[in-house]
């Protein structure tokens, strides 16, 4: 019997990098998987590469009604939910001197609204307000790097809004957590640092302390551990998967 044996779960930005890594754990582990993602064609080359116990659906979860869309869609076809894992999020690198109001914008409303208004949407449909929430954050909003004030803004933003969001559930038997993954190559890396890739990850390698950047299943398996009950007793912890980088 899996981990998360009978479980439904939702993850938003499901279709690659870690979101899909942690949706094929989570089947594997026993549970029924809803990914997002906010390209048809992305999410249902995702659901056909998971394969059994997915629904995709379509969304950009800066927009409340695609929210609204997607928890109806797990309401008609489960009834309820278990697991958040609210993992969508973009980033761009710009100094400080070149960010753009749309940079800004565009950011927060993903990351900061799009996650607080995930979290939200997703309550009542926890049984008897039993389950498990755990949010995407990132060292960036720890550790300071150039270009990404941001980004790592809307990471800090997150982290802070945990602390307050587990005072906001107390008394209820759902536990929040925040997982906040290091350097680990994703598509996305290939789309945020171009030509520059190459030279940007052997630089990261020198900068952690196990010397290699991450893997994608690495980081579904600390979320698979947070999902479950295997860390029950866990609750508001931000849990890096960063091989060092945050701590040095």
């Amino acid at each position: 019997m899996g981990k998360l044996e009978g479980k439904v779960a939702v993850i938003t930005g499901g279709t690659s990098g870690i979101g899909l890594t942690t949706a094929q754990r989570f089947v594997a582990e026993g549970a029924y998987v809803f990914i997002t993602g906010r390209r048809q064609s992305e999410l249902d080359a995702a659901v056909q590469l998971i394969g059994d116990r997915v629904t995709g659906v379509q969304g950009d979860i800066s927009n409340l009604g695609d929210l609204d869309q997607l928890f109806a869609a797990v309401k008609q076809e489960k009834g309820h939910l278990d697991i958040l894992f609210a993992n969508a999020g973009i980033g761009s690198i710009l100094p400080l001197g070149q960010i753009t109001e749309e940079q800004y914008d565009k950011t927060f409303d993903v990351n900061v609204k799009g996650t607080l208004f995930t979290v939200q949407k997703a309550l009542p449909l926890f049984p008897n307000m039993t389950g498990t929430i755990i949010l995407t954050g990132s060292t960036a909003g720890s550790v300071g790097d150039a270009g990404f004030s941001v980004y790592g803004g809307t990471k800090a933003a997150l982290r802070q809004m945990a602390r307050n969001w587990i005072t906001d559930l107390k008394g209820t038997g759902i536990r929040l957590n925040v997982i906040s993954p290091g350097w680990v190559h994703t598509p996305a890396y290939d789309d945020l640092f171009g030509e520059a890739l190459n030279q940007v990850v052997e630089s990261a390698k020198n900068l952690v302390p196990l010397s290699r950047l991450g893997k994608t299943e690495e980081i579904a398996s600390a979320v698979v551990f947070l999902a479950s009950e295997e860390s029950s007793y866990v609750n508001g912890i931000e849990l890096f998967v960063d091989g060092g980088i945050a701590q040095v």
